[in-house]
């Protein structure tokens, strides 16, 4: 079973199935996350949907390199959860699986590519703090509560 995170199922609803990939990029002392700016400005973990014929890894390191411009190394899966929420820039419903990995950011070749998207670097409290989706939240401060260094 996978633990939900969010609003509550629905029942007048009809959800469209999105698997995501999202990392916590840890660096040793910072965490890279990303700022959304539309259609919603929030903080999150890097990564996003996966695409048809696409695997989850191919899928981490594309989203991480678009939200961030940095490329990744040695990503570590820590699990998965589902939130049930409408995606306003797709205009649908989503019932979306987020399986979530730890990586090493490793090179920074560009800015973000994806428009309205900026790359931050934050304390693990400071981002904690920020992120906007609560699952994303609950893996960050477990990841920290059982690496603590």
């Amino acid at each position: 079973m996978i633990r939900r995170f969010g609003e509550a199922v629905q029942p007048d609803v009809t959800y469209r199935m999105r698997p995501g990939a999202y990392a916590i990029l840890w660096s040793g002392q910072k965490v890279l996350v990303t700022f959304q700016k539309e259609p919603i400005p929030e903080v999150q973990l890097p990564g996003g949907g996966i695409d048809v014929g696409e695997n989850v890894l191919s899928a981490l390191h594309r989203e991480v390199m678009e939200e961030t411009g940095w490329s990744i190394s040695s990503p570590r899966r820590l699990g998965a959860f589902r939130r049930f929420t409408y995606m306003p820039e797709y205009r649908f419903w989503a019932e979306k699986i987020c399986h979530i990995y730890v990586a090493r950011p490793v090179l920074r070749r560009s800015a973000p590519t994806e428009e309205g998207h900026t790359a931050i670097w934050m304390s693990p409290a400071e981002a904690s703090e920020a992120l906007a989706n609560e699952g994303d939240r609950s893996f960050l401060d477990a990841f920290f509560r059982y690496n603590r260094r």
